[in-house]
């Protein structure tokens, strides 16, 4: 079960802070909380914690989220619907991007933990994608490229800044297990 309510010290120990530096933002109004009565002890809601560490371009701890987030990058039509329904049985919150250019606008907006990602599609291929997000975003997903490409090219991925790389066609065991190894 993920808490819901923190205190400020375990706000502080999530934001890599001394509990002082969080009471003094709730002061200046940058972070929200509420005091309880009696003796005024400082509670702060876990989602008031991930805007404030969104707006502030911190890392947000997956185990703050109640699911991982997936964005499926993948021209293919029945490649991404195949994936998306593994995924939800599993309990993952997903999203799909038919191309590149939709990739980095659901970037911005999901905020997703892991991307799978094909590497050969029109307009913005992956390989752009990877550069991308290696250029543009200061918290990065994990990227799991999904791809029928030649190995050099699963290799180049990687050198780009992709985490790992498997090959289509491929066991869906498999890719679970490289897709749970990659978030925790």
């Amino acid at each position: 079960m993920i808490k819901q309510v923190l205190t400020s010290g375990e706000a502080a120990k999530i934001c890599g802070v001394n509990f002082r530096t969080i009471l003094r933002w709730i002061e200046k109004g940058l972070l929200k909380a509420h005091k309880l009565p009696g003796r005024g002890d400082t509670r702060i809601q876990v989602e008031d914690l991930v805007t404030f560490l969104n707006e502030n371009d911190m890392p947000v701890p997956i185990d703050l989220s109640p699911k991982n987030k997936i964005l499926i990058v993948d021209d293919d039509h029945s490649m991404t619907s195949s994936i998306q329904r593994m995924l939800k049985l599993k309990g993952f919150d997903t999203r799909i991007a038919n191309n590149g250019f939709e990739a980095g606008t659901a970037m911005g907006i999901f905020q997703p933990h892991l991307i799978t990602l094909d590497l050969k599609m029109p307009g913005l291929n992956g390989f752009e994608v990877i550069k991308h997000i290696q250029q543009n975003f200061k918290i990065k997903p994990k990227i799991l490229v999904i791809s029928a490409s030649s190995q050099q090219d699963l290799e180049e991925s990687i050198l780009l800044g992709a985490d790992m790389a498997i090959e289509k066609p491929f066991e869906n065991e498999d890719m679970l297990e490289r897709l749970s190894s990659l978030l925790h």
